[in-house]
């Protein structure tokens, strides 16, 4: 079996690159490359002294979880761009790596043209962190935390779309109730969904799902990069949620929004 990914560079994106690679033959790993230090170096967001804190307590914890940048397996085939170039390739470049059997979207750019088209097609998976359709868009579990709806800081796994997150969905994925630090829940959230990925490709689960529209009435925040500020970023840290009340809200889930939750 072959598996095609579309992800990125950082520690989390190369732990799905491994998870994929150990029940598939063969690995394509397009990677969107972006800054290894958020908060240190302008990237996607400021460089400002609170958005280092906030990085800081982020990669700390992705480290924590996933451990540091690393090579890849033998069985994976690398191809390294930067991100935002994905859609100005050629086709053609991509040859190789269109020819799979799976293909998996996480943390690329935002897919769009022939690329989208084939994707479609090909039925890709797509792995949104973020509990769909209450949070879609940006830094998801961030502001399902931010907004005091920590029983739904998770992943949807759902079928790509054109639009952005709004593809029908397969399943959700959530950790488990206990006392958690707030910044390792996010991540346990991300870890969870690649092991849900990989463990329902083998077992061959995820074929025959059917997939379920997103209702957009129920929508709760839609974000982009932008609505990230300082002064956001600087309230979050000045009121970080404890363990206790991290357990407390994820004990009082209501599964009943939740379809088909892969919980670990």
């Amino acid at each position: 079996m072959k598996i095609t990914v579309f992800t990125s560079n950082q520690p989390r994106h190369i732990n799905l690159i491994n998870r994929l690679s150990s029940v598939a033959d063969e690995v394509y790993a397009i990677q969107e490359c972006n800054t290894i230090f958020p908060g240190k170096i302008k990237d996607f967001f400021n460089n400002s002294p609170i958005m280092q804190e906030y990085f800081k307590k982020m990669m700390l914890s992705e480290k924590n979880i996933f451990g540091n940048v690393r090579f890849l397996p033998c069985n994976v085939r690398q191809l390294a761009i930067k991100s935002g170039d994905l859609n100005n390739i050629d086709m053609n470049t991509l040859n190789e790596a269109l020819k799979s059997d799976i293909y998996v979207v996480f943390g690329s750019s935002f897919i769009k043209g022939n690329l989208i088209e084939f994707l479609i097609e090909k039925r890709a998976f797509n792995i949104h962190m973020g509990v769909s359709p209450y949070f879609r868009g940006s830094s998801c579990n961030f502001w399902a935390a931010y907004t005091e709806n920590i029983d739904l800081v998770g992943a949807t796994v759902h079928m790509l779309s054109k639009k952005l997150d709004a593809g029908d969905m397969l399943y959700h994925v959530l950790p488990k109730a206990e006392k958690i630090e707030a910044f390792d829940l996010g991540m346990k959230a991300v870890k969870i969904a690649h092991d849900s990925l990989a463990d329902r490709i083998k077992n061959g689960n995820i074929f025959e799902y059917e997939p379920v529209k997103q209702d957009k009435s129920l929508e709760i925040k839609y974000t982009v990069n932008s609505d990230f500020t300082d002064e956001v970023a600087k309230d979050y840290l000045g009121n970080l949620p404890n363990s206790e009340y991290i357990f407390e809200k994820l004990s009082g889930r209501d599964l009943n929004l939740l379809l088909r939750p892969y919980i670990a």
